[in-house]
């Protein structure tokens, strides 16, 4: 079967089992194409929890995956590679994070989205990258917070907004093998280029940049801003939503090597057989699942 065939049997399979397909910016090109809706984990966390559909196939990693099933608990959920998790994600777990607010008893729990359904479940509130400022400025600023897993992503909204986090020293692989000397060789090869950041990147990282943004952001940033050329700090994978939705604008990677390798796991002929099997099919414990609902409602409702 060519890419063509499988492609149009993926349709056909989706519309006969009422199933909406979500990808991540990160997937590839191709996984994005066949989507029915592509965005950034506060897009796609919006889409999962409004979702009209009998089902939903969910191109991205685990813990993507685990949020869609649990905003929607009579429907099914099925990821094409159940070995696509994140490696950030993995840096904490619930026994972790519950010492961690033992040691800070009465402090605010944020967690990053980017966490499994067993921390979010320990947790008061979660973010995402797009939105972790605007919620997190709803609190008091002299309310002492611990921020999970991601200590880029929390150092850059406290510096925002001029707090103190009690940071974990989690981060993502793919971001921090970014470094300001890529972004000075980026400037010098595009010489007036825009660069836009994801705050998963290093301090000295964002330093270096023009705009600090998640995904969706940079995405309507470049739609709006009057540049014409940009050099894009993040995965690779959002270079396909930013071409084709900008075609009169040119992109560049800041550096080749921020490719996710579990983001790349996704192929058609993966969610041609998920399809197929109806496999693989993500649950989450219905006691950990409402717990975590409280935090992914709470953010929700923030922002």
């Amino acid at each position: 079967m060519d890419e063509r065939e499988t492609a149009a049997r993926i349709a056909a399979l989706a519309k006969e089992r009422g199933t909406v397909i979500l990808a991540h910016n990160y997937q590839p090109p191709e996984i994005q194409d066949l989507a029915d809706f592509t965005g950034d984990s506060l897009e796609l966390a919006r889409k999962a929890a409004g979702v009209d559909a009998r089902e939903i196939l969910f191109c991205g990693v685990r813990f993507m995956a685990e949020t869609a099933a649990i905003l929607n608990p009579g429907r099914t959920v099925l990821m094409p590679d159940e070995s696509a998790g994140c490696p950030m994600a993995d840096m904490i777990d619930a026994a972790a994070l519950r010492a961690l607010k033992a040691e800070h008893p009465g402090a605010l729990c944020v967690c990053y989205v980017n966490s499994t359904a067993e921390v979010k479940a320990e947790c008061d509130i979660c973010v995402t990258s797009g939105n972790a400022e605007r919620v997190m400025a709803r609190f008091p600023a002299d309310r002492e917070t611990i921020f999970v897993p991601d200590r880029h992503l929390g150092s850059h909204v406290a510096g925002l907004l001029g707090r103190r986090y009690v940071l974990w020293p989690g981060y993502c692989p793919t971001h921090a093998r970014l470094t300001a000397d890529a972004i000075a060789r980026a400037r010098a090869a595009h010489p007036g280029a825009v660069v836009m950041v994801h705050p998963e990147c290093p301090a000295d990282v964002r330093a270096a940049a023009d705009q600090v943004l998640a995904t969706g952001a940079m995405c309507a940033y470049a739609r709006t801003s009057p540049a014409a050329e940009f050099i894009v700090g993040t995965e690779t994978g959002i270079l396909h939503r930013l071409r084709r939705e900008n075609p009169g604008k040119t992109f560049h990677p800041a550096d080749g090597c921020l490719v996710c390798p579990n983001m790349k796991k996704t192929t058609p002929q993966k969610m041609l057989e998920s399809l197929e099997t109806g496999t693989v099919r993500v649950e989450v414990p219905e006691e950990t699942a409402r717990k975590a609902r409280r935090a992914i409602d709470a953010m929700l409702a923030a922002s």
